[in-house]
C-alpha cells in the first residue's frame, strides 16, 4: 500500500479517519537514533504506528519499534504531542487520515535488528547524518524537539 504526506496543501484530500499513533525517538549509547526507512513512501522515519485497542500510548510505542525494527525498548520519556490539522496521510486503500502522534523517548533493552514488510532498511543514525536522508518535515520536527533535549514536551 503506497503512502502520502501531504502538509498544508490545498490539494490535499480530505480526511476521513483520526488516528491515535505512537512513535518512539530511540537512542543507543553513541546517540544514534533508530530509524526506518518506510516501503510505502521510500522516506525515512521514525518507528511508530497506529494504536490498537488493547494499547497503552507507551504501549503502542514499544509494539511498533518491536514491530518494525525487531528491538525490545523501554520508554523514557515523552518528546511531545504531534497533532497538526494540516498534516494528512493518504493511503492507496482509500484512507485519508488525520494522525495524532506522540512521541516518546526510548533506550533498547533487547532484541534484535530485523527489518519488517513495513520498511527497506532499519538501522541508527547518526544526528550529523539526518539532513542527508530523504524524510517528510514532520518527522525532521520530532527529532529536533528530541535532539534539543527540552525540558518539558512539546505541545502541538
Amino acid at each position: 500500500m503506497a503512502r502520502t504526506d501531504y502538509y498544508d496543501d490545498p490539494a490535499a484530500p480530505e480526511p476521513n479517519a483520526l488516528v491515535v499513533a505512537a512513535s518512539a525517538v530511540v537512542v543507543d549509547d553513541q546517540g544514534r537514533i533508530l530509524l526506518q526507512r518506510r516501503s510505502d513512501s521510500g522516506l525515512w522515519s521514525l518507528p511508530g504506528g497506529g494504536m490498537e485497542m488493547t494499547d497503552s500510548l507507551p504501549g503502542c510505542a514499544v509494539r511498533e519499534v518491536k514491530e518494525e525494527t525487531g528491538y525490545d525498548v523501554r520508554i523514557t520519556g515523552l518528546v511531545g504531542t504531534y497533532t497538526d490539522p494540516k498534516h494528512v496521510i493518504a493511503y492507496s486503500d482509500g484512507e485519508v487520515r488525520r494522525q495524532f502522534n506522540i512521541c516518546f523517548r526510548a533506550r533498547v533493552v533487547g532484541g534484535e535488528l530485523a527489518v519488517s514488510d513495513e520498511s527497506t532498511e532499519v538501522r541508527f543514525v547518526h544526528p550529523s547524518e539526518l539532513d542527508d536522508l530523504p524524510m517528510h518535515h514532520t518527522q525532521r520536527l520530532r527529532l529536533r524537539h528530541a535532539l534539543e533535549h527540552r525540558d518539558s514536551p512539546y505541545l502541538g
